[in-house]
């Protein structure tokens, strides 16, 4: 089987609010509009917010959690707070050396910011050097 691509899919109550929860409150970029949903880069994934709603038949609640990286965890909960937006956990280190912060989305869809310290494993070069 060969993936060719991936995005998370979110379909919101709010169509409305859970659009301006992440172009406005999170920024994220627009990869592309269509009838009935908004598309965002985040990161190397895409993360579709659907007009359609959820189905009477779907399951309820999301078992997972949209992870986000970003430069800086303490200046992200500051612009936040500052746009209104509640951090569920402020930023801490982990146990596995990440820099995290919780929130959650106008569904409460789990989002977890990421911090990865210059001094963690996922930045060293995993290359091996030139002989």
């Amino acid at each position: 089987m060969d993936i060719l691509s991936s995005r998370i899919i979110l379909r919101p109550a709010d169509y409305d609010r859970t659009l301006e929860f992440y172009r406005d409150g999170l920024e994220l970029a627009i990869a592309r509009e269509y009838p009935g949903g908004t598309v965002f880069y985040a990161g190397q994934a895409l993360l579709e917010v659907a007009a359609h709603g959820r189905a009477d038949s779907a399951p309820a609640g999301f078992a997972g959690a949209v992870w986000l990286q970003v430069r800086d965890v303490s200046i992200a909960a500051t612009e936040l707070t500052l746009r209104g937006i509640a951090i569920e956990r402020p930023p801490l280190r982990e146990p596995w050396g990440l820099l995290e912060m919780w929130l959650r989305d106008p569904d409460g869809v789990p989002i977890v910011l990421v911090e990865v310290p210059a001094e963690h494993p996922l930045r060293r070069d995993s290359r091996r050097p030139p002989d």
